[in-house]
């Protein structure tokens, strides 16, 4: 007996050897069979679908959980806009936690102020506590002088906007959050994620000295896993920065691990280990995206977050220790040295099937197109960055450089793999927005940048399905609806493909199943 038969569906599969389906059978999580295959089977439960379109779980890629969890509960000061109305919002949150403690808040973004905002004007609504402003970018922060000067003098010295390594300086100073605050964290963001019809995420970056927000931050994940409240699968990218050099055997051809000497692929089910992620360079927003040519109307290129030669061996030693490698790199001249990296490394061993991604990818030049496919690289990349911060980049990189932000359809064209993802809580994680995005490529104003790079739905459904599946490893049990894998199915409202693509973000995620587990809309858990 079936444990549950989907009817009067309208299933798009992503499987090409069977593109679509009116009905679909679960037994112990997994799809058995679909249409004629398990017509009329007996089964615990039955759902009508009353011809609602069912999709693969969307997978979103590149997340930060933990940290989206933390902001949605911390104070905003969103919009940036008036010094002034900061100023306010940083007093009440003062007021409100009265203590000794750190008062955090978020979403500062200091392009669109009427004035600079220095230390100095925090500390006067500050009542002698330790304040801190985080970007919305995740890449700076705003802190007064309390926190100016617990920091070395080099840093201290400063208006108090701290960008990349300077950032991380005042983060390794803050008290750690618990392991029951991460998991509550982690339980929100992956509910939230749910109800947008994502199944599986990527968490981009755990163990990381410069973003990390405990040293024990993946042991959060366990206890959210372990505790019932993970109702989406989760693969653990672990930052480069958290493996330490070992004298392992020669033939072994690793000099730096983790923990045990764990790597891609260790883990099952709703909690296992992905890609190693290396940081080459910063953001946009925060101007630290490493450019070949200056950001217009400033003489800085951005930074890379160390030496290139650096990076390029950390790159070769985490492919020598058999991890796939999430390379961030945003800046086009970052994308070169991430790039240089995974060549190296593939030709001191050679790993066909490595799977390599560059996340990001946010400035790509023409010629780096070719290098990307060469070398079997996935481009992960973020659609509504360009909704929500186009206008802005496109300022910055100006007419020539524009058209390359964000690519679509110039990566398709050269054959190389592309995934879509969110960056949350950077920008709306909800994937059929961003699936809108990547067909439109309009920014908030309404500027189209770089028409050409717009993709057809069908190439943005499998960014999110199965193109992110196989990103993952995930290839054989996600991604497309097909007898065997998991049962993670989005049930939608409208059909991607049918709608105008001005709609596709507003059509409404009715259910969502997790190996079968049915969640409803906002509520699915």
């Amino acid at each position: 007996m079936l444990c549950a038969r989907l009817t009067n569906a309208h299933i798009v599969t992503m499987d090409p050897d069977h593109p679509t389906a009116r009905e679909l059978g679960i037994w112990q999580g997994r799809i058995v069979g679909l249409d004629d295959d398990v017509a009329g089977l007996p089964a615990r439960r039955v759902v009508d679908l009353d011809g609602a379109t069912v999709l693969p779980g969307f997978i979103d890629s590149h997340v930060h959980m933990v940290w989206a969890g933390l902001k949605a509960q911390a104070p905003s000061v969103a919009p940036s806009r008036r010094v002034d109305d900061i100023l306010k919002v940083v007093a009440d949150a003062v007021a409100a936690r009265p203590g000794g403690g750190w008062v955090t808040l978020a979403d500062y973004d200091q392009r669109e102020l009427d004035r600079p905002l220095t230390a100095k004007e925090l500390d006067a609504v500050s009542d002698g506590r330790k304040v801190y402003l985080g970007h919305i970018s995740g890449h700076a922060c705003l802190v007064n002088t309390a926190i100016l000067d617990l920091l070395p003098p080099h840093i201290a010295d400063s208006d108090g906007f701290l960008a990349e390594e300077d950032m991380g300086a005042v983060l390794q100073l803050r008290p750690p959050h618990s392991l029951g605050e991460m998991a509550g964290a982690i339980e929100h963001t992956a509910r939230v994620c749910r109800s947008e019809g994502v199944t599986g995420v990527v968490e981009a970056g755990v163990g990381s000295e410069l973003f990390s927000h405990s040293p024990i931050e993946a042991a959060a994940y366990q206890l959210a896993h372990e505790s019932g409240r993970l109702p989406v699968r989760v693969q653990l990218m672990v930052a480069a920065d958290a493996l330490r050099a070992v004298d392992a055997a020669r033939e072994d051809t690793t000099t730096r691990a983790f923990g045990l000497g764990l790597r891609t692929g260790f883990g099952d089910g709703r909690l296992s280990l992905g890609a190693m992620k290396v940081f080459t360079d910063g953001g946009m927003m925060a101007r630290t995206a490493a450019l070949t040519d200056p950001y217009v109307g400033s003489d800085s290129n951005g930074q890379l977050q160390m030496d290139a030669d650096r990076l390029k061996d950390t790159i070769v030693a985490g492919h020598r220790a058999g991890w796939q490698l999430a390379v961030h790199a945003i800046g086009d001249r970052a994308v070169d040295v991430a790039l240089d990296g995974l060549e190296a490394a593939q030709r001191a061993r050679p790993r066909p099937d490595a799977r390599h991604r560059v996340e990001h990818a946010g400035l790509v030049r023409p010629d780096q197109l070719r290098r990307f496919a060469e070398l079997g690289i996935t481009a992960v990349v973020q659609p509504s960055f360009l909704r929500y911060f186009g206008d802005d980049y496109a300022t910055i990189m100006g007419a020539e450089r524009a058209p390359w932000l964000y690519r679509g359809r110039g990566f398709l064209d050269h054959g190389v793999r592309l995934v879509g993802s969110s960056d949350r809580p950077v920008a709306n994680g909800a994937p059929l927005r961003a699936i809108q995005f990547m067909v439109e490529r309009a920014s908030a104003s309404g500027a189209v940048i770089g028409p050409e790079e717009g993709i057809d739905v069908d190439a943005a459904l499998r960014a999110y399905t199965t193109d992110a599946a196989y990103a993952c490893h995930w290839e054989d049990s996600a991604g497309s609806i097909t007898p065997g894998k998991r049962a993670d199915l989005v049930v939608l409202g409208d059909d991607p493909r049918q709608v105008d693509p001005s709609r596709i973000g507003d059509i409404e995620v009715v259910r969502t199943f997790l190996e079968g587990e049915e969640g409803h809309g906002a509520d699915a858990s």
